[in-house]
């Protein structure tokens, strides 16, 4: 069961070493991300720095949800990689193995800026990334069959809004960018399931919203559940649309 989720976009310059001397601008959102990975579930941070024996939460499991190229599960042994973008800085929570994508390569990042040089969760971690075309049925049933793969399941969830909120953006200035990500920030804000799953996967596409097939995961893991939710950042500096959120089950 789905118990919390984190929402967190993924641009490589979220972390200060590859943003350089431009760091300072990012600030407030990577403190966001921070947050709403702290909210996870307290056990998240605590069972990567103590035994799980110790606190007696064996069965929380984790499971970082990005967009790629593919949709698949990614062994424990993966590697965050982040020398593709001009840091030589490697994360890898059991071994050494295959590269992770970006989405996920980020998500790992985050994780261990809250334990940094402890093994994660006891191997109750999971990668899965969503191939970004993805229709939205097959997200929604990722998402249920990973809510179903635990009793408490705690989701993050990476991907970015749309790339086209001003002429400098990577998708150049778009006048739906703006009013999507404004229409994904209240699903977010409040955790309305149903409002992520109605997304059109046409102009997410058109926007260049790397977002829209994680945010559906969510949506399928979440169901008919209730959360309590907080959106903790919607920012588009360089004008791409990144939002932070926190939803925490209720009853």
């Amino acid at each position: 069961m789905l118990i919390s989720a984190a929402v967190c976009p993924h641009p490589p310059l979220l972390v200060p070493e590859v943003a350089g001397a431009a760091a300072a601008e990012l600030d407030g959102l990577r403190a966001a991300c921070d947050e709403a990975v702290r909210r996870l579930d307290p056990p998240v941070v605590d069972l990567r720095c103590e035994s799980p024996q110790a606190r007696g939460d064996q069965d929380l499991r984790v499971v970082i949800v990005g967009g790629a190229e593919e949709t698949r599960r990614w062994p424990a042994e993966s590697v965050a990689d982040l020398r593709p973008y001009g840091l030589d800085y490697t994360v890898d929570a059991w071994g050494e193995g295959e590269p992770l994508p970006l989405s996920l390569t980020i998500g790992l990042w985050l994780l261990y800026r809250q334990c940094p040089g402890n093994q994660i969760l006891g191997g109750k971690l999971d990668y899965r990334s969503v191939a970004f075309d993805a229709a939205p049925e097959e997200c929604a049933e990722l998402g249920r069959e990973l809510a179903a793969s635990g009793d408490r399941v705690a989701l993050l969830v990476m991907g970015d809004g749309s790339a086209c909120r001003s002429e400098k953006a990577p998708g150049y200035l778009d006048d739906r960018a703006g009013p999507h990500d404004a229409g994904v920030a209240r699903a977010l804000k409040d955790a309305d399931a149903a409002a992520l799953a109605a997304l059109d996967p046409q102009v997410s596409r058109e926007l260049q919203a790397a977002g829209r097939a994680a945010w559906q995961v969510l949506a399928g893991a979440a169901g008919d559940g209730r959360f309590r939710a907080e959106l903790l950042a919607d920012e588009a500096p360089y004008g791409v649309g990144y939002l932070v959120a926190s939803w925490i089950r209720t009853g």
